[in-house]
């Protein structure tokens, strides 16, 4: 049918849905007269980033107010900043799996509540590229772990749960599509590898602590290109296993910056 599902059953059993680091709830707010009809959802994790996105799409999809400032619709918490051009929602989701998580629970609630359908979500952002040219974007077909599998490790109680990481490929397809009109930004599609860490765990030298030589970090990186790895950043594994088992239409796109 298209709508966004949710997987817990516990929810049913509530008289008011709260969610909290949005500042929204089912009973404070109209949800589906608020959000029935967004169609996109582009999150990244900046507040100020997904605020200037937001006055982008508002330019350029014509609606009135554009080039005015946009109200941030999650003033009220401190935690993610929402705004809205249109069909358009963007929404900060800060940096680091634990954070996208708890924001990607709430807005997957949210379109849930609000009836939204056929809901593509786009992941927007930037990341390290590996064996790239600066300046391109890199559309995700699959998150990899620090072994290179396409998998989410997720602690649930005293159990660990694995999670598929796949993308949808013909969404990651028609982006690349699109990417030819827009010349300046070389586009291409690889495995993006998430790390739990952006020193360490993404092989830098220079963190408080590193335990590894510069010879052993390159010898990795090589094999991580082999892998099919081409960007490296801290929040795709997560995206994609909620967008996949909540029936999201997902991708995640990031600009290489160095």
């Amino acid at each position: 049918s298209g709508l966004v599902l949710v997987k817990n059953p516990h929810l049913d059993l509530m008289e008011e849905d709260v969610l909290y680091h949005l500042d929204l709830g089912t009973k404070t707010h109209d949800l589906p007269a608020m959000f029935g009809d967004i169609k996109f959802v582009c999150v990244g994790g900046s507040p100020n980033r997904m605020r200037a996105f937001a006055q982008f799409m508002q330019r350029e999809l014509g609606l009135a107010g554009a080039g005015e400032d946009v109200a941030d619709i999650c003033a009220g918490s401190d935690r993610y900043a929402m705004y809205r051009a249109g069909p358009v929602l963007s929404i900060s989701h800060g940096m680091g799996i634990p954070s996208i998580s708890i924001m990607l629970h709430e807005l997957i609630k949210l379109l849930h509540h609000a009836k939204c359908r056929d809901v593509t979500i786009i992941r927007i952002g930037t990341s390290g590229g590996l064996g790239i040219e600066a300046g391109s974007v890199v559309i995700t077909d699959m998150a990899v772990d620090s072994s290179f599998q396409p998998r989410f490790e997720q602690a649930v109680l005293d159990d660990v749960v694995v999670r598929s990481t796949e993308l949808d490929k013909d969404l990651a397809e028609e982006l690349l599509a699109c990417s030819r009109d827009i010349p300046d930004f070389p586009t291409l599609i690889g495995h993006t590898m998430c790390t739990y860490d952006f020193y360490e765990g993404q092989g830098r030298l220079d963190g408080a602590l590193c335990s590894f030589s510069s010879e052993k970090k390159l010898e990795y990186l090589r094999r991580a290109y082999e892998a099919g790895v081409r960007n490296i950043e801290m929040e795709s594994s997560a995206f994609a296993a909620l967008c996949g088992l909540c029936g999201l239409k997902g991708e995640s796109c990031r600009f290489h910056l160095l």
